[in-house]
């Protein structure tokens, strides 16, 4: 029998089939060894290196859903002004999803800050203030000016097919810096975007590498994170565990080569551990006074604040979506809806910057902000269902548009490329939303040719086979 059990490699899925102690004690071993129990003694989570020196280590993904106009927040276009009410030279005019009309001059004032002397609109006083922190790519281009598609292309490097996202393929690279929190973080407020879980999920990487989806706009801190309770001690925990083993040993005899079942039992392992942590890690409140003012008030200000205390805890992706649909697709009153939605995150968006500076954490913490395309220099016309019949507002716009970061390695108070003088495409330097994710995993310290996964008899990259490194926002 002990020959037998030398020649066969029981897995660990196989352990808890056939052993009798029950997942009730099983459970605490991740207690004592965070790593043990996971195939062949490897910890899919464990830290591990790049490819080489990284420059940022983690990544804050300030995620403005419905894309917010470039030419209204960080690209002036003194030419559109001048152009305003109407019609553009006929070169200038490029096919929209909607139809538009005669030019739309931006209603915000653009100023000059820092050093740098970056101009960033009247929206974003705050943020302004960390001008000289802010990389700016006024060149971006995407495929298809709809959401769905844009959606997916930025998250998950795919416009059609469901791919891992960034944050899986960040985790899957690197590990985590703390085995008691989720290695990729959601905060998105009030349910799931228009493309729902396809933003954050693993795909066919390992499903411990999926983000873990939490709704900040819930008040109280055990809302926040159904069903943790760290004050239940182990003991009684252990009845639950043991059941749970019992269901756990059923099942897997059925099914003994599914992967999503190891996943599951993954899964089950980090909420128990999440117990000592999670619950101190989203609780705001244990903030300084001082520090919970300079955020603001508000949901976003609650985000932003979760996100710092997360990194500093070792998580390495965090992504903070904007609103549940897509709150800066203003089809009408863009000058009301805009200057709301910035009066929402720009506080909160600036504090998040002074405080990771303050602590040490900006100069390895890769923040990126924007959307997943721009809008029109031209006014939207009336349509039914779309724009109210008001003709105030910008339809979609994928052929150029603005992102910036901070941190993490990026060039500080530089612009790179420019759309022409109207805003409408990318002329100078543009950048593919590929090529934006080949620059972040560089500064990750990945060569994103060489970060794969190989699934159905191909090798998988989140840059499929594009995506070029942009050496000149690097500092």
């Amino acid at each position: 029998m002990n020959s037998h059990l030398n020649d066969f490699q029981i897995s660990r899925r196989g352990f808890l089939g056939q052993c009798g102690m029950g997942f009730g004690l099983s459970a605490l071993a991740p207690l004592l060894n965070p790593f043990a129990g996971y195939g062949k003694g490897i910890d899919p989570m464990a830290p591990r290196g790049p490819h080489f020196a990284p420059k940022a280590k983690r990544v804050i993904h300030l995620f403005m859903n419905g894309g917010p106009s470039h030419m209204d927040t960080f690209d002036p276009k003194p030419e559109l002004n001048k152009w305003h009410g109407k019609l553009l030279p006929e070169e200038n005019r490029f096919k929209t999803e909607r139809k538009t009309g005669a030019a739309f001059g931006s209603p915000f004032s653009f100023k000059r800050h820092g050093q740098s002397g970056l101009p960033v609109s009247e929206l974003f006083p705050h943020v302004a203030k960390h001008a000289d922190d802010l990389c700016v790519i006024r060149s971006m281009q995407a495929d298809v000016p709809n959401h769905e598609p844009s959606l997916m292309l930025m998250n998950c490097g795919e416009n059609q097919l469901v791919r891992p996202s960034m944050g899986s393929w960040v985790t899957y690279g690197l590990g985590t810096e703390n085995n008691n929190l989720p290695g990729f973080v959601v905060l998105c407020p009030n349910g799931y975007p228009v493309t729902e879980t396809q933003n954050w999920r693993s795909a066919f990487l390992p499903g411990i590498y999926q983000g873990t989806y939490v709704n900040p706009a819930r008040k109280a801190e055990d809302e926040i994170i159904p069903n943790l309770n760290p004050s239940r001690p182990v003991e009684r925990q252990a009845p639950q565990l043991q059941l749970l083993a019992k269901l756990n040993r059923h099942h897997a005899a059925l099914r003994p080569t599914d992967d999503r079942l190891e996943a599951r039992i993954r899964s089950f392992e980090l909420a128990y551990r999440m117990q000592m942590e999670a619950s101190d890690a989203f609780d705001v409140s244990k903030e300084p006074q001082r520090i919970r003012e300079s955020y603001g008030e508000g949901v976003h200000a609650k985000q932003c604040l979760m996100a710092r205390r997360l990194v500093e805890r070792g998580v390495r992706f965090v992504q903070l979506w904007h609103g549940k649909a897509q709150p800066w697709d203003s089809h009408d009153e863009i000058e009301k809806n805009h200057r709301r939605l910035a009066e929402e995150c720009d506080q909160a968006i600036g504090a998040l910057l002074t405080d990771l500076k303050e602590r040490g954490l900006l100069e390895e913490t890769l923040v990126l902000w924007g959307g997943e395309f721009g809008r029109t220099p031209t006014v939207e016309l009336p349509k039914p269902g779309s724009n109210a019949g008001k003709i105030n507002g910008r339809d979609h716009n994928h052929h150029g548009f603005t992102v910036w970061m901070a941190g993490g390695g990026v060039k500080p108070g530089y612009v790179h490329g420019a759309t022409d003088p109207f805003g409408f495409q990318a002329i100078d330097k543009p950048v593919h939303v590929h090529d934006l994710h080949a620059t972040m995993l560089h500064l990750l310290g990945f060569d994103h040719e060489r970060l794969t996964y190989r699934y159905a008899g191909r090798d998988f990259r989140l840059t499929d086979v594009h995506g070029k490194v942009i050496t000149e926002v690097i500092a």
